[in-house]
Formats: structure tokens, C-alpha cells, sequence
């Protein structure tokens, strides 16, 4: 469990579209919630970052994410709206590739709507960071990996060679 289920990079599972959670499903959700916070914490742990996982990142494909900043936020069948025209770019890391990172554009702001672990629908709007953040973890979501959406093809660094 936790850091060896997280796939890496290569893997083809990491490039499917996952399948929406339906109803039904919910009994299932605590124990991929607690697999999710298991992966992040010995990712965090080992690499001393990691701010959230999405389920297909430990192999499960299925429309969740898991954010642990401050506090855990489950998003269930997230759906992105409302993305800014301003973009920035940025050096994107990734758990499923921890020594590399990409150059990509991401939105400032969006917002998002999603199920929480009790089936109620929210709506957050997210701005920079969390932003960003959301976005890769979205992506995943999508079966696109950074690598894929890379600003150009010199767009690639180790993290050793960060500037």
C-alpha cells in the first residue's frame, strides 16, 4: 500500500480516462480515500512535498481526487468551468515521475464542481496555486500527464537541476 502503489510514469494505466463514480459506489469510497491519503503521506514523507493524488495515480480510475494541505478534501466526479484567459507558466512536478519537472501553461483561476464523500454537490473557485494544482490533478482524471502538455520540447528538467 501507500508510496508503492503509485504508478509511474510509463505506465499505461496513467494514460486512461477514468470512469465516473456513480452513486452505488459509495461504500467503496472510504477505503480509496484512505489508500489515496496513504500515498500521499509516504510521498510527502520521502519527497517532503505533495499537496494531493488522483485515484488513477495509485491505479484506481475512477473521478477522484484527494487534496491534503491544511486539511483532506475528497473532489468526487470533478468538473472544471469557468477557466481564466490569463495563463502562467510553470515548473510542474509529479508524484507519478518525482525527479522530474515539466514546463506547462495552466489556467490562474477556475472553479470547480464535485461530490463530496457525502454525495452533496459543492462549487469552489480556485486561484495560482491551488489552481494549478487542481488542474494537473485533473488532468490525471483525463488520462493527460504533464509530460504530455509540455510548454516545448526543452520543456523538461530534474528536479537535481532545478533552478
Amino acid at each position: 500500500m501507500g508510496i508503492n502503489k503509485i504508478l509511474l510514469l510509463g505506465n499505461p494505466k496513467l494514460y486512461e480516462v477514468s470512469d465516473t463514480v456513480k452513486k452505488k459506489e459509495i461504500p467503496n469510497i472510504p477505503n480509496i480515500i484512505e489508500e489515496l491519503h496513504q500515498a500521499l503521506m509516504e510521498f510527502r514523507s520521502k519527497y517532503s512535498n505533495g499537496r494531493a493524488i488522483s485515484a488513477p495515480q495509485i491505479g484506481i480510475l475512477k473521478r477522484i481526487i484527494y487534496m491534503n494541505i491544511d486539511k483532506p478534501v475528497v473532489f468526487i466526479n470533478p468538473v472544471l468551468f469557468d477557466l481564466s484567459q490569463e495563463q502562467f507558466e510553470i515548473w510542474d512536478d509529479c508524484m507519478s515521475f518525482p525527479d522530474i519537472l515539466v514546463r506547462v501553461k495552466r489556467h490562474k483561476s477556475c472553479k470547480m464542481r464535485y461530490l463530496d464523500e457525502n454525495w452533496k454537490e459543492n462549487t469552489i473557485v480556485l486561484q495560482d496555486s491551488l489552481s494549478e494544482l487542481i488542474q494537473h490533478e485533473y488532468d490525471h482524471l483525463n488520462g493527460i500527464l504533464s509530460t504530455m502538455i509540455a510548454v516545448d520540447k526543452k520543456a523538461f528538467r530534474l528536479k537535481a537541476n532545478q533552478i
